[in-house]
């Protein structure tokens, strides 16, 4: 029988340790009587990535990344918290018969015996590192924390309807503030970008936005809203008194290790305050233009707009298309040892590590505008403007741009053509416009079809004219499965429209050329449509054509 390899022994093999480093690991845990690999992270020779495909390696099983799965509530339930705390195990998703579960040791035949009882299931083991696993049960449960938490409101109301607001006596285990907890983790944990709290007539709908669409996730009866209102008031900062007028407030909070931002907006209805809650991992920022989903074609169109040290450089798209996210990507790329970089930004999003980033504060009379004259004054090489919303903003960020510094900035237009004649709209002269524009880029985000479900199939009539293929292309369509919650996607990618501003352009802007002749000399350039690069994404099997429809628009 083959004798299986060491897991210091695959290590080095694989290149990941030295065998100097092994040695060094193996010596430390003569004294400290610990596991190798957790010797080796301690040392910080490995990640824990690492030690995790090494041993599903060693003991044969499957691996498993819990930040990247979602699991899904009812699954989840199907073993009781407190045996999976015992066991460092929780169940991933089912399939007929067979539960899948995440461990942090899969060779416990006791724990795989416990649980098999307790669910009546085959069970199939699969490795995740410990901290994830306690994380994701910390995570993951929290809808049954939910539902006992609406019980208890409803109960407490029964008995006394005045004091349910905000119990005084136990005020982290008030219901009211459990409920409200339990929404924030159980949204991160499907990892929302939003959570919107809408009271109607009978009832008040929880909703989260995840990869751009509105999931419903529960109800709160109407009458238990204004304890959970109230809570998630006094958390912001907010007037609770106050119930007129909209207001916004801020909480920081630390959930699995993170620490997250969530931006809290009031907005008063006829049954009551609306709640729209936007979630902030500022500290999870790790994009870059390759992740971001720029094409070859569109990537050295970008190298020509970001070699030059002056000029403004737009990223243009609605609400929610990803633009800042785009702009602290290429803010990356920019910063160097031998760069000042200043922003001014509504909310600062993410923290970024040697970026001077100013946050707007209205009230203390800190605007975009009055922000960017001071940020002048600090011999900024880059300036980056959270959006340009006024005319004010525009001038001061492109005599800024013609005087020796790189303005990046974004704009709401639908496509980057029209960038143009929205600057000019903004008063801006049209000989300024032409000699600072470096770039736009116009963005749109659709949603990645999930790889573990999605089914080909052939284009039909309509979608093979729309994409001008011929009739049977292959092409990929949503299924559904537990990883991506039923939904056939599973995260987002974005496409482009990469204009950049050359002589030829210049000349055509300050000539006042249209919007249509200025799209045409982009398109001769080099530009790829919107709606193309869509298309390309559509035939490479990333999205659906439902997706594309939905997201661009085709011009002829």
């Amino acid at each position: 029988m083959k004798q299986k390899k060491k897991l210091g022994e695959m290590l080095v093999e694989s290149g990941v340790i030295s065998q100097e480093e092994l040695q060094r690991a193996l010596d430390e845990q003569k004294t400290k009587l610990k596991r190798l690999g957790d010797i080796l992270l301690e040392l910080g020779y490995v990640s824990s990535d690492a030690i995790i495909q090494a041993l599903a390696e060693q003991i044969s099983v499957e691996p498993i990344n819990l930040k990247d799965t979602y699991i899904d509530a009812e699954v989840a339930r199907l073993i009781p918290k407190e045996l999976a705390k015992r066991h460092t195990a929780i169940p991933v998703y089912r399939k007929d018969n067979t539960l899948y579960v995440a461990m942090a040791d899969p060779r416990n035949i006791s724990a795989i015996d416990d649980l098999r009882i307790v669910t009546e299931m085959n069970i199939r083991p699969m490795l995740a590192s410990e901290a994830d696993i306690e994380q994701a049960i910390e995570l993951y449960y929290t809808r049954q924390i939910s539902e006992r938490a609406i019980e208890d409101l409803k109960r407490d109301w029964q008995s006394d309807p005045v004091d349910v607001v905000l119990d005084e006596t136990d005020i982290e285990n008030a219901p009211a503030v459990r409920l409200a907890k339990s929404i924030i983790m159980q949204a991160i944990g499907m990892h929302a970008s939003d959570i919107h709290l809408e009271p109607f007539e009978k009832q008040v709908n929880v909703r989260f936005r995840i990869d751009g669409s509105l999931v419903e996730v529960m109800t709160i009866p109407e009458n238990l809203y204004p304890a959970v209102l109230t809570r998630f008031k006094v958390i912001s900062g907010i007037n609770i008194a106050e119930k007129r007028i909209p207001q916004d407030g801020r909480i920081e909070m630390a959930v699995g290790g993170k620490d997250y931002d969530f931006r809290v907006s009031t907005l008063p209805t006829v049954f009551g305050e609306k709640v729209v809650i936007r979630i902030l991992d500022r500290t999870s920022f790790s994009f870059t233009r390759e992740t971001l989903g720029f094409s070859p074609h569109n990537t050295e169109l970008m190298n020509k707009i970001l070699t030059g040290t002056n000029g403004i450089i737009l990223v243009t798209g609605p609400t929610g298309s990803g633009k800042t996210t785009t702009l602290y990507a290429l803010l990356r790329e920019l910063n160097t040892p031998e760069v000042n970089i200043v922003t001014i930004e509504d909310p600062v999003e993410y923290m970024l590590d040697g970026i001077n980033q100013v946050q707007v504060n209205v009230k203390a009379g800190l605007t975009f505008a009055t922000g960017l004259r001071s940020i002048l004054r600090q011999d900024p090489d880059i300036v980056m403007i959270g959006e340009i919303r006024d005319e004010e903003t525009a001038q001061i960020a492109v005599r800024a741009s013609i005087t020796g510094h790189l303005v990046l900035s974004t704009l709401h237009t639908n496509d980057a053509p029209s960038s143009v004649a929205r600057l000019i709209d903004m008063n801006v002269e049209r000989f300024l416009v032409a000699e600072a524009l470096s770039g736009i880029i116009a963005q749109r985000l659709v949603r990645r079809l999930c790889p573990d479900c999605k089914e080909r199939y052939g284009a039909s009539p309509a979608e093979a004219q729309l994409l001008g293929v011929p009739e049977g292309t292959p092409l990929y369509r949503k299924v559904g499965c537990p990883k991506c919650n039923g939904t056939g996607y599973s995260g987002r990618l974005a496409v482009h429209e990469v204009m950049h501003i050359n002589r030829r352009l210049r000349d055509a802007i300050q000539a006042g050329a249209s919007t249509e002749v200025l799209r045409d000399i982009a398109l001769e350039n080099g530009m790829t449509r919107l709606f193309d690069s869509c298309r390309e994404t559509v035939l490479a099997g990333h999205t659906t054509v439902s997706e594309m429809v939905k997201t661009v628009y085709a011009r002829d």
